[in-house]
C-alpha cells in the first residue's frame, strides 16, 4: 500500500495535476506541493495499516501552508516597484524576470569591497599610537617587538585625506577666505636671485612669539653659513649652489646644495620657512604622537600655523666617512602653542669606535651643558625614531633627536638649539677629516651604496618631515635633496660572520651606548 514513505518518490519526477496545467515538480511552489502530500494522505490514510490519521488533524497541520501560498501568489501577481527615472537602484533590476537579480548585488557588493581594500591599501601604512620603538630589556637589546611606524604613517595619510575632503568646511563651518592653503602648491615657489633679509614679516601667519620667529630664523640664517663654509673648507674643490624663493602667502626658503666635490658626491643645507593651514588631525600626526597642538580650537577648523627650520644631509665619497644629518626647527600653530624640535645622527658604512665616542660625546657635551637629563633621553630617542622597521634595524647609529619640546622657557630651548646646531661641524668635520683619504676597495664601495639603499627606505616610508612635506606640497627639490646621488639594492645580501660588515650590522640590530 502508498504510505507516507512514498510521498518523496512520486513528488519528485511525476507529474502532478493540481486542477490547471500540468507541471513538474521542480516548478512547483513549496505550498503546491503541501498541496499534494494533503490529498495523498486524504486517499491512502484509512487504507493504510501504518498511517492513522484523522482528516480533521491532517487539515490543521497543513492549513499554514495553503496560507503561505495565498500570500505568495499575491506578491507575485503585483509589478514590482521599479526606481524612479534617472536614480540608479542599490542592486541591478532584471526586467526580463521582473526581479533584482541576486548574482548582480553579490558582484557589485564584492567590486565594493575590493575597492575599499584598494584605497586603504592605497593610503598606506600606515601612523596607531606611537612612533617605532627599540624594545630593550635586560637580557636584550636587539629590535626583536620593534613596533612598526607603518600605522602612524596610515593614521597620517588618512588625515591629509580627511583634510582634503573638510578643506573647505567641516560640520558646516567653512575656512576663512584669508586662510593659507592646505597644500601650499608645487608651483606656488617663486625663485629669486636673492632672498629677502628677513623671511618672517610680523603680519604674515597666527598670531604668537614674532620675536622668538625672527631671531630662530636669523640664528639659523648664521648656522647655515658657517656650516657651509667648514664644508667647502673639508672638501677643497666643489662649492655651495644657492637656489632661493619665496611664496605669495608669506615664507620662502634658500637651498645650498653641493655636489661632485672631491670628498662629498652630495651634500645639502636647506633653510625654510613656512606658513601655512592644515587639519587638526594632520598637525597632530606630522608631530609626536598624542600631542595636542590645536589647543583651544574648534573641532574640524583648520589650523593655521608657521614653521621655520634648517635641515641637512651630506654624502661623502669614501665608505669610511659616514653620512651626516641634522634638522632644527620652530613651529607655532594658532592660539600660541610652540615647540622646538630636531637632532643631529650619523650613520656610517662601517664600524669605528673612536669616530662614534667622539661624535656621541660631543653631543653629550651639548646637552649637559643645559640639562645632563638630556642626552640619555635625546639619545634613546634617535634610537627609536631612526628604526627601519621592515628591516628590523636602525638607519645608521644615532646621535640626539627630540620633538614638541616646550617644557621649559622658549629661551632656554632656543639656546639649546643653538647650541646644538653650532655644534654639528665640531662634531662631524673631524671624522671626515680622518677618513677622506683612507683606500678603500670595490667591495666596500658596494657596501656603502646598499647601506645608502637602507637610507632611501627610511626616508621615503617613515621619515616624518619627508611624509610631511610631499603630502603638503612643499618644493619637491628640497624635500627629497636629502637622498644620496646613487644607492644599491642586492636581493638576500648577508654580510659574512666576522666580517667588518657583520660588525657594523650588530649595531644597526642591537643599538649601543657610546
Amino acid at each position: 500500500p502508498k504510505t507516507k514513505s512514498t510521498i518523496p518518490a512520486i513528488a519528485a519526477s511525476t507529474r502532478i495535476n493540481n486542477g490547471k496545467k500540468a507541471q513538474r515538480r521542480d516548478n512547483l511552489h513549496p505550498s503546491d506541493i503541501a498541496r499534494h502530500r494533503q490529498r495523498h494522505f486524504y486517499r491512502h490514510a484509512s487504507a493504510s495499516p501504518v498511517v492513522r490519521i484523522q482528516s480533521r488533524e491532517v487539515a490543521s497541520v497543513f492549513r499554514p501552508y495553503t496560507a503561505l501560498r495565498q500570500k505568495t501568489r499575491t506578491a507575485l501577481a503585483a509589478k514590482p516597484e521599479r526606481p524612479p527615472p534617472n536614480v540608479r537602484p542599490s542592486f541591478p533590476f532584471n526586467k526580463r524576470k521582473k526581479r533584482y537579480r541576486r548574482g548582480d548585488m553579490n558582484f557589485g557588493t564584492a567590486t565594493l569591497l575590493v575597492f575599499s581594500a584598494a584605497v586603504s591599501a592605497a593610503k598606506g601604512f600606515a601612523p596607531g599610537v606611537g612612533r617605532s620603538f627599540v624594545a630593550r630589556s635586560s637580557s636584550s637589546s636587539g629590535l626583536e617587538g620593534t613596533a612598526s611606524p607603518t600605522l602612524e604613517k596610515e593614521s597620517f595619510q588618512r588625515s591629509l585625506l580627511a583634510a582634503q575632503l573638510a578643506n573647505s568646511k567641516t560640520n558646516g563651518k567653512k575656512a576663512g577666505e584669508d586662510a593659507p592653503p592646505v597644500n601650499i602648491g608645487w608651483d606656488s615657489h617663486k625663485p629669486v636671485e636673492k632672498a629677502p633679509e628677513s623671511l618672517v614679516r610680523p603680519g604674515d601667519g597666527p598670531d604668537g612669539n614674532y620675536p622668538m620667529r625672527a631671531r630662530f630664523e636669523k640664528m639659523i640664517r648664521e648656522a647655515q653659513i658657517s656650516i657651509t663654509s667648514a664644508i667647502e673648507d673639508i672638501d677643497g674643490g666643489a662649492t655651495f649652489q644657492e637656489d632661493s624663493w619665496i611664496r605669495a602667502n608669506g615664507g620662502g626658503g634658500m637651498s645650498r646644495v653641493l655636489k661632485d666635490g672631491k670628498v662629498f658626491e652630495k651634500a645639502g643645507v636647506n633653510l625654510s620657512v613656512v606658513y601655512g593651514s592644515m587639519p587638526q588631525e594632520a598637525l597632530q600626526a606630522a608631530t609626536e604622537r598624542g600631542v595636542d597642538r590645536a589647543k583651544g580650537m574648534a573641532p574640524g577648523e583648520r589650523v593655521p600655523f608657521f614653521a621655520c627650520g634648517l635641515s641637512c644631509v651630506m654624502h661623502p665619497r669614501n665608505p669610511h666617512c659616514p653620512t651626516m644629518h641634522f634638522n632644527y626647527r620652530y613651529f607655532e600653530t594658532d592660539g600660541g602653542v610652540w615647540w622646538f624640535g630636531g637632532g643631529t645622527d650619523i650613520t656610517p658604512s662601517y664600524l669605528n669606535l673612536d669616530d662614534m665616542r667622539h661624535f656621541h660625546g660631543t653631543y653629550k657635551e651639548v646637552c649637559d651643558r643645559h640639562d645632563p637629563e638630556f642626552y640619555p633621553k635625546f639619545k634613546a630617542w634617535a634610537d627609536r625614531y631612526f628604526v627601519i622597521s621592515h628591516r628590523n634595524e636602525t638607519r645608521g647609529l644615532g646621535g640626539i633627536f627630540f620633538d614638541d619640546l616646550n617644557d621649559r622657557d622658549p629661551e632656554e630651548l632656543f639656546q639649546f638649539a643653538k647650541d646644538a646646531v653650532n655644534s654639528v661641524v665640531p662634531a662631524y668635520g673631524p671624522i671626515v677629516e680622518a677618513h677622506k683619504d683612507d683606500p678603500f676597495t670595490e667591495r666596500e664601495k658596494e657596501w656603502q651604496q646598499m647601506r645608502r639603499g637602507r637610507y632611501v627606505e627610511f626616508n621615503l616610508v617613515y621619515d616624518r618631515g619627508t611624509v610631511f612635506g610631499l603630502k603638503t606640497g612643499g618644493r619637491i627639490e628640497s624635500i627629497l635633496m636629502s637622498l644620496p646621488e646613487t644607492a644599491r639594492w642586492e636581493y638576500n645580501n648577508h654580510p659574512e660572520p666576522g666580517s667588518p660588515e657583520a660588525d657594523i650590522m650588530d649595531a644597526f640590530k642591537h643599538p649601543r651606548e657610546w
